[in-house]
């Protein structure tokens, strides 16, 4: 049965073993048992030929990857409400992770200035490229900053936003050691998703409301094929929501990415209508699609909206296991999508 709810808003490892050898997950090769000294000669000699191969796994991306890396994020920039040190913190910390892509002119700023109850506010969003085989573009998505209404709290988004923002970091570094064989994948890390006093439509969502209208005048649009936005995806208990508004064919690209990777409990258990970065795209013809969880954490009378945006949104509340699950669902639909 299918709730309907509203709101506004593995490490893989790899152990081959024998009665002669082990190979842990770094590569390094433990021999033991061996009573034939001509066989461990032989055995090494195979290993310095082939075993290069080994470590290599290490590069796919993991959950627990992504956790690590949340975590090196929340400490670098807990809180990153836009103008304030942490704000700048989160920006020279996505930046620092694609200086190869930025070398060859394949990360790119866009700053703006957004008009804001609080006055005209300087916004960035960050945008990387990975150049594929096909013509036309993927768009993964989040954003990166934190609320603003509560920068006075000990508000650092582990789930709403820097969960996220790890997991883009994490599949750039896949893409640059494995280019896309189909269409070109851009990462966009977009500024000011939050409200900076109170959520309305002229007070959110200042990054993509920008870089659409952006892409919709510069002709870009028309070469997006999908857009999807990445949004609370890391709650140990994960429920990704089917987000009524987005675009109907990518709402079955997730279900079936889901069928693929045996991930059908954590997905679409619940419908709703979301108020998220993916709006500003839609509304200007571009596919797109909100993947997100917004049933985190208990709803109290002092917390009808779980953890989201209270001091509780912390790293214990995730999991390197729902993060995999997450991951294992874009790798999917990237998939799927290039197969369309």
């Amino acid at each position: 049965m299918i709730e309907t709810i509203k709101t506004a808003r593995r490490s893989s490892k790899i152990v081959a073993r024998s009665n002669e050898m082990t190979i842990r997950p770094n590569g390094v090769v433990i021999l033991s048992e061996v009573k034939n000294p001509r066989i461990s000669l032989l055995l090494l000699l195979i290993l310095s030929l082939f075993g290069a191969n080994v470590p290599a796994r290490a590069q796919q991306p993991t959950g627990q990857a992504i956790y690590s890396l949340t975590q090196q994020f929340l400490l670098a920039a807990p809180k990153r409400f836009n103008a304030s040190p942490g704000h700048l913190a989160a920006e020279n910390f996505i930046k620092s992770h694609f200086r190869p892509e930025a070398a060859k002119g394949n990360l790119e700023t866009d700053q703006f200035i957004a008009n804001t109850p609080l006055g005209q506010q300087t916004m960035r969003n960050y945008i990387v490229r990975f150049p594929g085989k096909k013509d036309g573009v993927i768009v993964l998505a989040t954003h990166y900053e934190t609320n603003y209404p509560l920068k006075d709290i000990a508000f650092v988004g582990a789930n709403d936003g820097a969960c996220t923002t790890a997991l883009l970091i994490e599949l750039g570094q896949y893409f640059r050691t494995h280019p896309p064989q189909g269409y070109s994948i851009w990462l966009v890390f977009d500024d000011g998703e939050e409200a900076v006093q109170s959520w309305t439509e002229s007070d959110s969502l200042y990054g993509t409301r920008h870089l659409a209208a952006k892409w919709y005048a510069d002709g870009t649009a028309r070469r997006i094929k999908a857009l999807m936005i990445a949004d609370m995806i890391g709650d140990k208990d994960l429920n990704l929501l089917e987000e009524t508004q987005s675009t109907p064919w990518l709402r079955g690209v997730l279900r079936q990415a889901a069928i693929n990777t045996h991930h059908t409990a954590n997905v679409f258990k619940t419908q709703g209508a979301e108020e998220d970065d993916h709006l500003p795209f839609l509304q200007r013809g571009i596919p797109s699609i909100d993947v997100i969880d917004v049933d985190y954490g208990p709803h109290t009378f002092s917390t009808p909206d779980g953890y989201h945006h209270t001091a509780q949104d912390t790293l214990d509340k995730l999991s390197p296991h729902s993060l995999q699950i997450s991951l294992d669902l874009f790798m999917e639909s990237i998939r799927l999508i290039n197969q369309r």
